[in-house]
């Protein structure tokens, strides 16, 4: 092992994704919260089902451990991602994780921090890829270690980010939002011109009528956008999804049996 020099979870997980070859990935938090011992049946599990992840959503009996903002945070970005992706995990920030090879080497990892563990779910997601979950013991932080998360910036960077993705990977969703709001404010602004204009004949507001043309306007370039770069994203889909096929199923050595 070697020596990363940019700083953040995120540009080590790059560096080691592109120098390790293996099988199996075990990733797991050095911060002694982790039950280490569940890492050879998480291992065996991948390689016997097939599955290209499994996340180990954290149990703890310890309130100390696993602190009520961050369990409310997780909750909110987890529903968020399900409401975008279709389908998500107990506990997708759950820094234990198991990954195939094929997994590993078609991760873009374009994170740079803690925001990793959001993007390892969202490209599990956006392929469709087999996955698992095995929940693990988490208990409290080594006495004299503290924590470099912080609920509220790194809630409301993967938040960022969560919106980011669903802008690249859902762009006509997102941009229709736009058109869908620029329409309706215009209509709504639009309203009280028309019903002057039909008894007088006169538009009196000129520079409300030019509001409602700008926003129609840019309502129509928001929709067009949104088209275009679903067109994009269906082709980037099929060029990840082809090199995540480049690699063979994560199925152990021994196991004669698998298609």
């Amino acid at each position: 092992m070697g020596c990363v020099a940019d700083r953040g979870k995120g540009n080590v997980i790059r560096r080691m994704f592109a120098d390790i070859n293996a099988d199996a990935y075990v990733l797991v938090d050095g911060d002694g919260t982790y039950d280490a011992s569940a890492a050879p049946k998480l291992v065996k599990r991948l390689l016997a089902e097939g599955l290209d992840m499994i996340v180990a959503p954290r149990h703890t009996e310890e309130r100390e451990a696993y602190r009520l903002g961050h369990r409310l945070g997780n909750l909110l970005l987890t529903q968020c991602v399900g409401l975008i992706f279709g389908r998500t995990f107990t506990d997708m920030l759950s820094g234990y994780r198991v990954f195939s090879r094929r997994y590993v080497k078609s991760f873009p990892a374009h994170s740079k921090k803690f925001e990793t563990e959001t993007e390892f779910t969202i490209h599990a997601l956006e392929l469709r890829m087999p996955v698992g979950e095995a929940t693990t013991t988490y208990r409290s932080r080594p006495e004299g270690s503290f924590s470099k998360l912080s609920t509220y910036r790194d809630g409301l960077r993967i938040l960022s980010m969560i919106i980011k993705l669903f802008r690249v990977e859902r762009p006509l969703l997102f941009y229709s939002v736009g058109f869908f709001v620029c329409v309706l404010l215009a209509v709504i602004l639009a309203i009280p011109l028309f019903a002057t204009f039909v008894e007088t004949g006169f538009v009196p507001r000129i520079p409300t009528a030019v509001l409602c043309t700008a926003l129609t306007l840019l309502g129509s370039i928001l929709l067009v956008c949104g088209i275009v770069l679903d067109a994009v994203t269906h082709g980037r889909s099929e060029t990840k999804r082809l090199a995540y096929l480049a690699f063979e199923a994560p199925y152990s050595n021994n196991d004669q049996d698998h298609p």
